[in-house]
């Protein structure tokens, strides 16, 4: 690991605005795809994606090498059944509160990096940052924070999606961390792809399937760039600079959701926005000064 510079914070940003993208283009494309269709063709694109981009690149795919079973578990536990929880939980919770909760992913993936792994122990100036950071999230949303008897369930599955993620972070930190960005990206996916298929057979959505044109272009943008390209800009991140540093990335994700939503949804932004976002970026920036002497082991 190393202590983050320019570049790695640019890909976080980078990697933000794409994740952030995703959420307009996901509400368009759930006009004419259900919530099962939706998850398995968004994988189904980016598999195809990262499949062209290893055969054009040359790169040995080891989705189904000994290590397989490694291959499975991560693309089931950081792809499949996040991407299932997620959206089974928002469709009874509000969305801003989704938000806020998959923003508790930097808090999850600082406690268990701190017990798991060797070099991402917490510090204070680390810990400060991930805590100013989720305040900046809460304060966006502060007024709309509502879990009530209804929804409780719900708000529980959505933060189980969100320490999925961290759970599968660690296990990629430690067993394929030296097995290629490019492939552990594409053999994941491929057995998230794998995962997916029963879930969708079930659901038989060529009964009532009837996509536009408008959703699938949203769809085919969810699965090569909010998917395919995300996921290995995220690993290349995860190796480089460290789980704690990457989930900050969970914070800038409903800033830009919020940016988009104002440039493409007519969405408005008020001063909480900007306030959050100031918040926000102090948060990374203490978490960056945490990280500082941190070296690849």
């Amino acid at each position: 690991m190393r202590e983050p510079k320019a570049i790695d914070i640019f890909l976080l940003l980078l990697l933000a605005v794409i994740w952030g993208s995703a959420f307009f283009n996901i509400k368009i494309a759930t006009y004419t795809y259900d919530t099962f269709t939706l998850v398995f063709v968004r994988v189904f694109f980016a598999t195809i994606a990262l499949f062209l981009w290893c055969f054009y690149k040359k790169i040995k795919i080891m989705a189904f090498s000994k290590d397989w079973k490694l291959y499975a578990l991560v693309g089931l536990v950081n792809i499949s059944l996040p991407f299932l929880l997620i959206a089974y939980g928002t469709d009874k919770v509000q969305s801003y509160l989704s938000a806020i909760l998959m923003s508790s992913t930097p808090l999850s993936g600082a406690i268990l990096a701190h017990f798991f792994t060797s070099n991402e122990k917490l510090n204070l100036t680390k810990g400060i940052g991930v805590i100013v950071g989720f305040i900046g999230v809460v304060i966006l949303f502060f007024d709309k924070i509502v879990i009530s008897e209804s929804n409780f369930v719900y708000a529980l599955i959505i933060l189980l999606a969100s320490t999925l993620y961290v759970i599968g972070g660690l296990i990629t930190l430690k067993f394929l961390k030296n097995k290629g960005n490019e492939n552990v990206t594409t053999s994941t996916v491929i057995w998230s792809l794998i995962s997916l298929l029963p879930f969708c057979l079930y659901q038989e959505p060529w009964n009532n399937l009837n996509p536009s044109l408008e959703s699938t272009l949203s769809l085919v943008y969810l699965g090569i760039f909010a998917t395919g390209i995300a996921w290995m800009l995220r690993f290349h991140i995860l190796t480089t600079n460290g789980l704690i540093f990457q989930a900050q990335v969970a914070y800038l994700i409903p800033i830009f959701g919020v940016i988009f939503g104002y440039l493409i949804m007519d969405e408005k932004i008020t001063w909480k926005v900007l306030l959050s976002l100031i918040i926000i970026i102090l948060g990374i920036f203490m978490v960056k000064k945490g990280n500082k002497g941190i070296q690849n082991r």
